[in-house]
């Protein structure tokens, strides 16, 4: 199927390249050779760079070819003053490859302090919220106890203007009926109520449980071994091994006893 054909294809199991073995003969030198460095995964298949690197390989091989001979002096003055030329190429290509290199790095290095710092502006932003959070539920826990404590000395207050002349007052009958949450309908337990002062009224009353000759007829009906106890009495503990020695237990309890007389 389609799913085994893309999980068992080829591509998966393919190693790296073969290299067999070589022998040279004398006389010839291919120009294979030159990129023996390159393997596979490392410069293998060219790219862009690796072609630069080849064609900068030829162009020296053709240089070293266009080179004269040292068979008189206007040669070696020639041939030393191609060789400098070829020296500066090398030392410009190379400042060259070391700029390109200090480029990358340096996207590299902003790339890594953008992402840091995005990193520390949102740790930072999170721990504001979370001090945001804490700082507001503060507040609300200030501000409802600032409404309960304003409530609470409202009602006193209240309560103080209805008798500021502190006289007393006539009960009025039909105001607190009128009233459903007067003392009629919902008196307080400290003022002497007690709403569950008839709370046995529906208890369930025994006779065996209530009365005398209902108790001795229960008594009567219980078995003897459920009213005699028995008790056994311990057995002592051995404070002696088999071979007459006294353990330490035994030791500590005479020392023990002897300190108590």
């Amino acid at each position: 199927t389609l799913g085994t054909q893309t999980d068992y294809r080829d591509g998966e199991a393919q190693t790296d390249p073969y290299s067999p073995e070589y022998i040279l003969r004398s006389s010839s030198v291919p120009e294979v050779l030159t990129l023996a460095t390159l393997t596979w995964g490392r410069g293998l298949p060219a790219g862009q760079a690796e072609m630069e690197i080849i064609d900068r390989i030829r162009e020296k091989c053709a240089w070293e070819a266009a080179l004269p001979p040292t068979d008189n002096p206007s040669n070696v003055a020639k041939r030393l003053k191609m060789m400098e030329d070829m020296e500066r190429k090398e030392w410009a290509y190379r400042e060259e490859e070391i700029d390109k290199l200090q480029k990358v790095q340096l996207e590299v290095f902003k790339k890594l302090l953008q992402r840091q710092e995005e990193n520390q502006n949102k740790r930072d932003a999170m721990r504001l919220y979370k001090q945001w959070q804490n700082h507001q539920k503060a507040k609300e826990e200030k501000i409802k106890k600032i409404q309960h404590d304003c409530a609470l000395m409202l009602r006193k207050l209240i309560a103080k203007r209805k008798n500021f002349m502190g006289k007393l007052e006539r009960r009025d009958i039909i105001k607190e009926y009128n009233d459903f949450s007067s003392q009629v309908y919902a008196p307080l337990s400290r003022i002497g109520f007690y709403p569950d002062k008839s709370a046995d009224y529906y208890a369930v009353k025994n006779f065996y449980l209530n009365t005398f000759p209902g108790l001795c007829e229960l008594e009567g009906s219980v078995q003897d071994s459920v009213s005699q106890l028995k008790i056994k009495a311990p057995i002592p503990k051995c404070t002696t091994t088999k071979t007459g020695y006294i353990k330490r237990s035994g030791r500590l309890e005479a020392v023990l006893a002897q300190v108590h007389q």
